[in-house]
């Protein structure tokens, strides 16, 4: 093959690869008709092509592949020492590649000879090899195949902000921190705006268990307001109850990435390399608290991160066809230049949708017991189940709600010189002042009516004996 040749070939190869890429979404076997139509108009929107040249892509590779979407060219074929009945040949082994992509070409040309349909020996390793990669079905096409339908089908960003939340975590430095000195890892916890990379909160914590996540998301709710929906992983802090329960209480969805698909999280991945990044500064800080770590990490985001321009955001626009600013777009910017209002939460309401709810049984001593340490509550609660209501951040303030009872918040419970005359009784253990005593009233009832049979006894055995003797 001369070098005319060789470029020709690379140009086809190059350009059916952009053409698979492009259609990659529309090779999803679960789509509908409906939705087939719809992804095709948005990908003629989003590339600028019209829809007719996205289906004529879609047909001609539903029909002939990764060949299909090569660009036609007049090229000889050279059919020289092949069987007469080669293009059958071929057909019959592209379908068997398809079948199992896997099989190798050696088992292919075992399968047709052991089928008879060509004798032992004719075709050739390299030459059926060379074949199936001219007419797309190599092994490396269908690697690109595989990877563009998990890629780029996953690819999205939303129009405006505060429509999708991304969550993820991030080890962060090492820092002595623990008992007596001990080093101890740190943990980042963001939450970063899909439309406009803006980070809404994000702090590093010792610990990576859920009430780290809920604190990041609760927080980012104070500060910018309800969001429609927010995307992570599969992580257990992130199919926790709680936090699931937490949100839907404000009208906010969860959607999880599909497994192993880093790509599809790529806003925040990419957002953690600018983490490593700063942690490469504070390690040369020589930062050894946690707060520290988090007094300079919320400088570098608010002086640096958010007023630096993002390559995504300058993609994303691109993409549409919109002009870009030679100087880029922030995602300070991006945010703050949006139109879509900002929905804001009262600070109470946002504060009990992310409280924790237990139940205790208050014991003989009016008291509950909760993480090790008992919390007085009220006499008339005694024997009585109670829900305990806390904020994670805060558990050492506990309120006691019960049927019938003024929520309250209970106190840490304390042995003090003198017992409590003052704790209030149900209006059930109080006692009143009596006006007679009703068991001696009952008894003196009892005694008159037992009188009054025993003189009914006398009366009747007198009347019987005085009848006898009239006989």
């Amino acid at each position: 093959m001369n070098n005319n040749n060789k470029l020709l070939t690379k140009w086809q190869d190059e350009t059916a690869l952009q053409r698979l890429q492009l259609i990659a979404p529309l090779l999803d076997d679960d789509l509908d008709p409906a939705a087939r139509l719809e992804m095709r108009k948005k990908i003629a929107l989003d590339s600028g092509l019209s829809e007719r040249t996205i289906k004529r892509y879609d047909d001609a590779y539903l029909v002939a592949g990764f060949e299909g979407l090569k660009p036609k060219a007049r090229e000889p074929h050279n059919l020289k020492n092949l069987p007469d009945n080669y293009d059958h040949l071929l057909t019959e082994a592209i379908q068997l590649r398809r079948e199992v992509p896997t099989r190798s070409v050696e088992k292919i040309i075992t399968i047709l000879e052991l089928e008879g349909q060509v004798p032992p020996g004719v075709l050739k390793r390299s030459t059926l090899q060379r074949h199936l990669y001219k007419a797309g079905f190599g092994s490396a096409h269908l690697e690109i195949h595989k990877d563009a339908r998990k890629s780029s089908s996953k690819r999205f960003c939303k129009p405006h902000r505060m429509m999708l939340i991304q969550g993820d975590i991030k080890y962060g430095l090492k820092l002595p921190i623990g008992k007596n000195g001990a080093m101890k890892q740190t943990y980042l916890s963001s939450a970063i705006d899909d439309h406009s990379r803006y980070i809404l909160f994000s702090r590093f914590y010792d610990n990576q268990e859920e009430t780290v996540v809920e604190d990041t998301f609760r927080n980012a709710i104070l500060r910018y307001g309800a969001f429609d929906r927010c995307y992570f992983d599969r992580g257990s802090q992130y199919v926790a109850k709680q936090l699931k329960l937490s949100l839907a209480k404000l009208s906010i969805r969860i959607s999880w990435a599909p497994p192993h698909s880093g790509k599809s999280k790529g806003k925040i991945e990419k957002f953690h390399q600018v983490v490593s990044c700063y942690l490469d500064e504070a390690r040369a800080k020589k930062i050894t608290t946690l707060e520290e770590l988090n007094y300079y990490w919320e400088i570098f985001l608010e002086e640096y991160y958010h007023k630096e321009p993002h390559g995504g955001i300058r993609e994303y626009y691109e993409s549409l066809g919109v002009d870009v600013p030679d100087t880029g777009i922030t995602p300070l910017q991006e945010f703050e230049r949006d139109t879509r209002p900002l929905k804001f939460l009262d600070a109470k309401t946002v504060g009990e949708a992310f409280m924790h709810h237990e139940i205790r049984k208050v014991d003989k001593g009016a008291c509950i017991t909760f993480q090790g340490r008992r919390y007085e509550t009220k006499a008339a609660l005694i024997g009585h189940k109670v829900e305990i209501s806390y904020d994670p951040a805060a558990p050492e303030v506990i309120t006691v709600s019960h049927a019938g009872t003024e929520p309250f918040q209970a106190s840490p419970f304390n042995i003090g010189p003198y017992c409590d005359q003052k704790q209030p009784l149900p209006p059930s253990m109080e006692s009143i002042e009596p006006e007679t005593s009703r068991f001696l009233d009952a008894l003196a009832i009892r005694r008159e009516e037992n009188r009054q049979r025993t003189a009914d006894a006398i009366s009747f055995g007198s009347y019987r004996k005085e009848v006898g003797s009239d006989v």
